[in-house]
């Protein structure tokens, strides 16, 4: 049974998307619902043809607080999800591997009647893109239209041999290290917003994308007991041999919904749209650069990782131009 939980009303309160000027006439409701004895918790915003929005690592649903009222406004129906082990859902000890987070998300669908006849349309970034790509990979007939952002595809995008350079070891330390076991947790506990802080720093072009109300709500998610540790869990399955073998089979499924595959130009670029390309039959996107930065005295073009909150604009607008050439 999905109901709204009243006790996350001051969390609400106290996250940028309740207090953002852009978001002052969006109403953000809370909610929880029960799959399979784990409790996810998901939010909703604006009326008309639902989206469904899926973070990534180290974020949560306020992720997309600046895409929110974009797509509003546009006359869309909002549906941010935490998977497992994101912001305020449950945090159990294991189901992170991809065929089990996409049997979450089909039940998810189900459970809130927004499994519909021809699905739904799903936008997604960083591990929610490989939720997304395992979830269409696995109930395709789920999906409507897919966009994904600023990621690898576990099990399929090459990673390149030999010692990284400086800029690429930035880029991709984090799959070696959350892999470790145990060690992350020891050197992170009672230092996550500093943990947290240095990833933001060195991912973003637009540091000031991500500001101190983000960071010490991301901070409290992550602060929460087993956050950290699941969040490490989503490395630690995927990239294992068991991980790999799923994701061989689903590299096998053929995806024939329209895709948008997107990353940033000082991101992973073009690689996400080539990827998915080997995967899917109907696939466009490319590389967002983004128009000049609205940080004080600042004049950068470039998008980073974090593509929701980085360049909100142009990722939404790249998504309704998507939507515009694909009707249903």
């Amino acid at each position: 049974m999905t109901m709204l939980i009243k006790t996350l009303a001051a969390v609400a309160a106290g996250t940028v998307l309740a207090t953002s000027a852009l978001a002052q006439s969006v109403k953000i409701e809370h909610h929880i619902t029960k799959i399979d004895g784990t409790r996810f918790h998901y939010v909703t915003a604006g009326t008309g043809d639902p989206v469904l929005l899926l973070p990534g690592w180290p974020q949560s649903w306020i992720a997309w607080r600046k895409v929110v009222p974009l797509l509003v406004g546009a006359g869309r129906s909002v549906v941010i999800l935490d998977p497992r082990g994101f912001g305020e859902s449950d945090k159990p000890a294991g189901g992170y591997d991809l065929d089990t987070a996409a049997r979450d998300l089909h039940r998810f669908l189900e459970t809130t009647n927004l499994a519909s006849a021809g699905g739904i349309d799903i936008i997604a970034h960083d591990v929610g893109t490989w939720i997304a790509h395992a979830h269409a990979a696995n109930y395709p007939a789920d999906v409507r239209r897919l966009v994904l952002t600023e990621s690898n595809i576990p099990g399929v995008t090459a990673f390149a041999g030999g010692i990284p350079s400086e800029t690429a070891n930035l880029k991709s330390w984090q799959f070696a290290f959350n892999r470790l076991n145990d060690l992350p947790e020891m050197l992170v506990q009672g230092r996550e917003r500093e943990f947290l802080a240095w990833i933001f720093a060195t991912k973003t072009t637009r540091s000031y994308a991500i500001d101190s109300v983000a960071l010490e709500e991301y901070t409290r998610q992550y602060s929460a007991p087993g956050a950290m540790r699941a969040g490490f869990a989503w490395y630690r399955t995927n990239f294992n041999e068991e991980g790999l073998a799923q994701a061989k089979m689903r590299a096998a499924k053929r995806l024939t919904m329209p895709i948008l595959a997107l990353g940033g130009s000082d991101g992973v670029g073009d690689a996400l749209r080539a990827t998915v390309a080997t995967l899917g039959d109907r696939v466009q996107g490319g590389s967002i650069t983004g128009r000049p930065g609205r940080g004080a005295g600042s004049a950068d073009t470039g998008c980073g990782h974090f593509l929701p909150e980085e360049c909100p604009d142009e990722l939404t607008e790249a998504a309704l131009k998507f939507w515009q050439s694909t009707p249903r």
